[in-house]
């Protein structure tokens, strides 16, 4: 069994990349599946961040369920709101980023990805429904992909290690 790498390590074992990247392309494969056969799409930048962590770094805060879907909700939901405020423009974006990020300090729910989440929320201005609805499926399925590699995979840091 190989370990995972630390921090002071400047390199993963190249079976740990190969089972992360793996599982990634897997994870994201998955979403535009499921959005091919919902006629939507499912697979957006921030989400394919989300899974880089969720497989690279699964024993992260950030890459914890409760981060992953509340910290994308959450700031889909400022971007939302900045959007009504603002209108869709860059300068609209950059205040939906960082109101994000104070919101997701203060509810810990802190997901990196999710800032540019509201900030293509802003740019993008998609209609709520189905937007929500299908960021939480995205992101619940990416959560359930985050499974797959401590029971199939034999990856060495089991996920999630928090709800």
């Amino acid at each position: 069994m190989t370990t995972p790498p630390s921090a002071a390590t400047s390199r993963p074992h190249p079976l740990h990349a190969l089972r992360a990247t793996v599982f990634a392309i897997g994870a994201l494969s998955l979403l535009v599946a499921v959005g091919v056969l919902l006629h939507q799409p499912l697979l957006i930048p921030p989400l394919a961040a989300s899974a880089a962590l969720v497989h690279g770094a699964p024993g992260l805060p950030i890459s914890q369920p409760r981060n992953l879907v509340g910290g994308q909700l959450l700031s889909a939901a400022i971007g939302f709101g900045t959007l009504a405020a603002t209108g869709s423009n860059g300068w609209g974006a950059a205040v939906a980023a960082g109101l994000s990020l104070g919101a997701m300090m203060l509810t810990h729910l802190s997901h990196s990805p999710a800032a540019a989440t509201a900030a293509i929320v802003v740019l993008q201005a998609p209609h709520p429904l189905p937007f929500l609805p299908l960021l939480a499926l995205a992101t619940t399925l990416l959560v359930a992909m985050g499974l797959l590699p401590g029971r199939i995979g034999g990856h060495p840091v089991r996920y999630p290690l928090s709800w």
